[in-house]
């Protein structure tokens, strides 16, 4: 129980951190996509590629059937064999649509970036240093995450310490 609570405040203070990172903006809906220039688009989708972005949403479409299967069957357990040949209907007449999400991710690029810009990244991400980042990058954000769960874990547990130590000053075991 006491490692069960010291995950939880990690994770939380974990979270916490993570959202102090992103401006409050971000957490809203975003503003309306301007109209961006076919060759912006092209970049963005290039730059895309390169990250292998398209990895993140490959599972969309049937992870989301099976949500929603998951959802309707919580109400509706006597339908749970039609709902299992129908999710794999749907599924099959969905495929492919979670391209549509790797379109809106090319125009929220070329949204944040001029085509200029998008230009000189792709140049960049074709250079050394720029193929070094693709392949290095996800496994510094990885360790990095690690870290910091480590770290929160670390610190959470100091932040216990200093609560139980100020409760014993008023007397107080807890």
């Amino acid at each position: 129980m006491k490692r069960l609570s010291r995950i939880l405040s990690a994770a939380s203070l974990a979270f916490g951190l993570a959202l102090t990172v992103v401006p409050a903006g971000a957490q809203t809906t975003p503003p309306p996509l301007k109209d961006a220039s076919p060759a912006a688009i092209a970049a963005a989708k290039e730059i895309l590629a390169m990250k292998n972005a398209s990895a993140m949403y490959a599972n969309a479409v049937p992870n989301l059937v099976q949500q929603t299967k998951d959802q309707l069957l919580q109400s509706n357990l006597n339908y749970q064999k039609d709902l299992n040949e129908v999710a794999v209907i749907v599924a099959q007449k969905l495929a492919g649509r979670e391209k549509e999400i790797g379109e809106g991710m090319a125009k929220v690029y070329a949204n944040e970036f001029t085509e200029q810009e998008l230009k000189d990244l792709v140049t960049f991400y074709k250079s050394p240093l720029g193929q070094k980042l693709l392949t290095a990058e996800p496994r510094a954000i990885q360790f990095s995450m690690s870290y910091m769960n480590q770290w929160a874990q670390q610190f959470g547990e100091t932040i216990n310490g200093e609560f139980r130590a100020e409760m014993r000053k008023r007397g107080k075991q807890i």
